[in-house]
């Protein structure tokens, strides 16, 4: 097939192009490199299958000339402003990014009937208070302007496949992790509490470090992102993924580190938007694809490591 990847040069992003070349698919990515970034698909620039172009998806004319030669069968939309920290600190840019750029992306896809796998997030969720995880029918709560945008994208996403009939999926990955994940302080906490113990510096918490994450492994994130795009089973639909287990900060940090006098707490930067726990229910995911990790987080969290100390990133 043809697809489109948008933020294609993203963490995220660089494995789903892999798995799609992998699969035998021709791979077209657009990025801007606001988040992604070259290394990240430097292994793969070369195949004769992978097309790049460096562009903004707010650009509609640009959009227009590579849907115009495409021809695509779907679009992955993973472009977007991803900092909930930024998205309160300055929403405009989210705002236009997330919101602004998906409507772009739609209108070609509704004028090439390309179906749209649109990567949402499970920060649009209000915390878990059920012992089964979150299910999609779970509240939805913007606590952030990321959020915000995110269920905007969504419903877009979803207003063309019931006002269209253009196959559309929504796809809400829980905290993914692993090898080419930025290790700074934009980058996703397991490569930062990896790479600080590495670099012997302290493992700094926001807040009591009580709240939970459910934390995805990289290449089972984009293994669901594709398989999304390849099912109709799933079209209309938004569909959860996640490990089914959650771990507070706290016991990450020490599972990561082993050693709590190197464990610190300092004041949370935006503490009106922490989700206090975060568990995922991907039962449906699991009907609908046939889709479960095959990752645990121990394993996820020693090729993490691996791969940092691989590429010198301490």
């Amino acid at each position: 097939m043809n697809t489109l990847l948008t933020g294609g040069a993203g963490f995220i992003g660089r494995w789903v192009a892999k798995k799609l070349l992998e699969d035998g698919h021709r791979v077209w990515i657009i990025d801007d490199f606001s988040n992604g970034r070259k290394e990240n698909i430097e292994e793969f620039i070369d195949h004769p299958n992978l097309q790049f172009t460096e562009g903004d998806i707010k650009d509609r004319s640009l959009l227009k000339n590579i849907f115009d030669n495409g021809k695509f069968d779907i679009c992955y939309h993973l472009g977007a402003s991803i900092n909930v920290q930024d998205s309160i600190d300055e929403p405009e840019t989210t705002f236009n990014n997330d919101v602004i750029g998906t409507f772009n992306v739609l209108e070609e896809c509704r004028k090439h009937q390309s179906k749209v796998v649109f990567m949402s997030t499970c920060m649009v969720y209000d915390q878990c208070t059920d012992l089964t995880g979150i299910t999609e029918q779970h509240p939805v709560k913007p606590a952030s302007p990321y959020a915000g945008s995110k269920i905007a994208g969504e419903s877009m996403v979803l207003s063309y496949y019931y006002a269209y009939h253009l196959p559309t999926v929504v796809i809400r990955p829980f905290n993914t992790y692993g090898p080419f994940q930025k290790t700074g302080g934009e980058g996703g906490v397991v490569a930062i509490f990896i790479k600080n113990k590495l670099s012997g510096k302290d493992l700094n918490i926001y807040g009591e470090g009580t709240q939970t994450r459910d934390l995805l492994y990289v290449e089972d994130s984009a293994r669901f992102v594709v398989e999304a795009g390849y099912s109709d089973r799933v079209d209309g639909q938004v569909v959860n993924a996640g490990l089914g287990r959650d771990i507070t900060v706290n016991d990450l940090a020490l599972l990561v580190v082993g050693d709590k006098s190197r464990i610190k707490h300092v004041e949370h930067i935006h503490p009106q938007s922490e989700i206090q726990k975060l568990l995922c229910n991907y039962d449906k995911a699991k009907e609908l694809l046939g889709w479960e990790p095959a990752v645990s987080l121990e394993e996820g969290i020693k090729r993490t490591e691996e791969w940092i100390v691989r590429t010198n990133l301490i």
